[in-house]
């Protein structure tokens, strides 16, 4: 196709809403148009590029066995209700009435979706491990929506979800994810660090989350440059000098 065929309406000077250099660019570039706070249209270079990205998250969870599914965006409040995180995410859950008057929202995650349809069609361990996932719009109402698509009411988001006999099924599980994870970002360029983090209302055990250092970021991370420990300051563990003089005292 030629340029002057093409929709890419670039800009000369960074618009006065943007703060952060990508946000910038990449509304100067003709990437992405802003609609409202924390909704954004996704021009012609834009989708170019989340299919090459999409394209490389697929290949890295295909490869670990991974099955993609597509779930509902609406889903019926009863089955947020049965997990308690109806009440628990408060107004970031957008809820509405259809034409019937019946309450539905719109999916902020798909944790209880994915169980509800695991539960109804896996009637046998046998059918085990299971990993689906799925590359999808989400919604959630955001409070103070800022930094172009990073932080948006409606975004998309790769999710996936393991179904396991035992504990020892979900750390291998757990182990191919991370895996995949460590290769989709190298394949993209980006210098991330996996950290310790807490899974907040996700639950479980065990959480790591893939951080990009950025001067626009608004998490702090702990980095141990001799023992490479990095954690999220609020599950970051540390020992005091004291204590760890006492602890050397110990071992002599």
């Amino acid at each position: 196709m030629r340029w002057t065929e093409a929709l890419i309406p670039t800009l000369k000077e960074d618009p006065q809403e943007a703060e952060v250099i990508s946000h910038k660019l990449m509304i100067r570039g003709g990437f992405i148009r802003k609609l409202i706070s924390g909704l954004y249209s996704y021009l012609p270079l834009g989708v170019r590029v989340l299919n090459k990205i999409e394209a490389i998250i697929r290949e890295e969870l295909n490869s670990q066995n991974a099955q993609e599914v597509l779930l509902p965006a609406i889903h019926p409040p009863d089955i947020w209700k049965k997990t308690g995180r109806y009440d628990l995410l408060g107004p970031v859950l957008i809820k509405f009435k259809d034409r019937h008057g019946r309450e539905l929202v719109l999916g902020p995650t798909h944790e209880e979706i994915i169980t509800d349809l695991v539960a109804s069609n896996v009637r046998s361990y046998k059918n085990l491990p299971l990993i689906l996932y799925q590359i999808q719009t989400k919604f959630r109402d955001e409070p103070r929506p800022r930094f172009g698509v990073m932080r948006t009411s409606e975004f998309i988001m790769k999710d996936a979800y393991s179904f396991d006999c035992d504990i020892e099924g979900m750390e291998n599980s757990y182990k191919k994810m991370y895996d995949a994870y460590c290769r989709i970002f190298e394949r993209c360029g980006l210098p991330y660090i996996a950290v310790e983090a807490d899974p907040g209302i996700m639950g479980g055990n065990i959480s790591h989350e893939f951080m990009v250092p950025s001067e626009a970021g608004e998490d702090k991370i702990a980095v141990c440059e001799k023992c490479k420990y990095a954690a999220s300051t609020q599950v970051a563990k540390c020992v005091s000098s004291k204590l760890k003089a006492q602890r050397k005292k110990k071992c002599r």
